[in-house]
């Protein structure tokens, strides 16, 4: 398996023109594919990004590029679920996760602020885990985590042995934050869906794992929200560059697991 070849497939759908051209995001996504399944990648993503209720495209990029470095291997986090009865409980519960994995509450509040300000870019905003301001210079187009995937019969057993369902938002969620998670400098993520029909998110970190909430926005919201929290005493070029650059499979083994 080491010794295959294997590309970065991504995908960028907007409307009303490109992202560039100030066009509204519609989708993205992410896949590691061999050339032999090149044609299944790209189709899965077409579809995905044709078939967003944020709306139709008019624009879409899907690109693909060969990796030609060692891909790192990881486990997925451990993941448990919130069920909450409103989007104000879930942030209450959000809030109350992102204390728990280190966060200050005051810091928690300033990146509130520059969530609401920044909630329409197409990407993460960075935010310092000790002062809780924003240490990207990305401005609207924030840090896009790129190159990663979880192979589809391994997440599978994933999915079984914990009960959970066999969706690609799941694959794709837990995906990501097990990436961002794995790098030392990250603290916290808290992040939800622009998708207007989906409204689940979640809280990740070393910590505390995977924390899934049930409610956090309001059914037709279509602002979402990717805040890393992160700790300034990493040098932050390298660690913008571990998200957008570096390989990662997610390897889930049954063996060295248990149940909670």
């Amino acid at each position: 398996m080491e010794e295959q070849k294997y590309y970065s497939v991504r995908m960028r759908a907007a409307k009303n023109g490109s992202h560039e051209e100030g066009g509204k995001h519609i989708s993205g996504g992410e896949l590691i594919s061999t050339y032999s399944n090149m044609k299944h990648a790209v189709n899965a993503l077409l579809e995905k990004g044709l078939s967003h209720s944020r709306g139709n495209p008019d624009f879409m990029q899907i690109q693909f590029e060969s990796i030609d470095q060692p891909i790192k291997r990881i486990k997925p986090l451990q993941i448990k679920t919130h069920e909450v009865e409103s989007a104000g409980m879930g942030l209450e519960v959000s809030w109350w996760l992102i204390e728990k994995s280190g966060i200050e509450r005051n810091v928690i509040e300033k990146a509130y602020k520059h969530m609401t300000e920044y909630s329409g870019i197409n990407g993460a905003i960075l935010i310092d885990s000790h002062s809780g301001e924003r240490i990207d210079d990305r401005d609207k187009k924030g840090v896009r985590v790129s190159r990663m995937d979880w192979l589809k019969a391994n997440f599978e057993r994933w999915a079984d042995y914990y009960k959970m369902p066999k969706n690609s938002r799941v694959k794709e969620a837990l995906t990501l934050a097990t990436k961002v998670c794995e790098h030392p400098a990250t603290v916290a993520e808290l992040c939800w869906s622009d998708d207007p029909e989906y409204i689940t998110g979640y809280v990740a970190s070393k910590k505390l794992g995977y924390q899934r909430i049930t409610k956090l926005k309001e059914y037709g919201e279509e602002r979402g929200c990717r805040i890393f929290f992160i700790d300034l005493s990493k040098e932050l070029n390298s660690y913008i560059h571990y998200l957008e650059k570096q390989p990662v499979f997610i390897q889930w083994e049954e063996e060295k697991n248990t149940k909670n």
